[in-house]
C-alpha cells in the first residue's frame, strides 16, 4: 500500500508541477501587454522576444512534466526557469514596503517550488537506475 501512495503522490507533485508552468505561459500570451510592462518594469531588455520565449518554456516543460516525458529534463530546465525569473523578476532587494514583501514573497515561493523540480529530476533520474 505504501508504494502505491508513493506513486500517486509522485504523479500528483509531477502534474502541480507541469500545471504550476502550463497555466503562467498561457497567460503571458492571453496578457501579453501586462507582462512585457513588468518587464521593462524591470528593466529587462528584449523584453517582447524574451516574453515568448519564456511562454514557450512554460507551455513545454510543464507540458512534459505532465506527459510525463523526459521529465528529468523537464525539471531541470523549470529549475533553471525559476533562477532565471528569480533574479530578474522577483529582486525584492530593489524594493521597500509592500512591493518588496511582495517580491519577498515570491522569490520565497518560487526557491520551494525549486526545491521541488530538483528532487523531482534527481529522483526521475535515479528512478531508472
Amino acid at each position: 500500500m505504501n508504494k502505491k501512495i508513493d506513486t500517486v503522490a509522485l504523479t500528483v507533485g509531477r502534474s502541480l508541477l507541469g500545471i504550476y508552468f502550463v497555466l503562467p505561459g498561457l497567460a503571458k500570451f492571453g496578457s501579453w501587454q501586462m507582462h512585457v510592462d513588468l518587464m521593462v518594469k524591470h528593466n529587462i531588455p528584449l523584453a517582447e522576444p524574451l516574453l515568448f520565449i519564456a511562454g514557450i518554456a512554460n507551455i513545454v516543460l510543464g507540458g512534459l512534466l505532465l506527459a510525463n516525458k523526459q521529465v528529468w529534463l523537464a525539471a531541470y530546465g523549470c529549475a533553471a526557469y525559476i533562477v532565471v525569473i528569480n533574479f530578474s523578476l522577483h529582486d525584492f532587494w530593489n524594493y521597500t514596503g509592500i512591493e518588496g514583501a511582495h517580491e519577498t514573497q515570491n522569490f520565497a515561493k518560487n526557491v520551494g517550488i525549486l526545491a521541488g523540480c530538483l528532487m523531482l529530476a534527481s529522483y526521475s533520474r535515479l528512478a531508472k537506475k
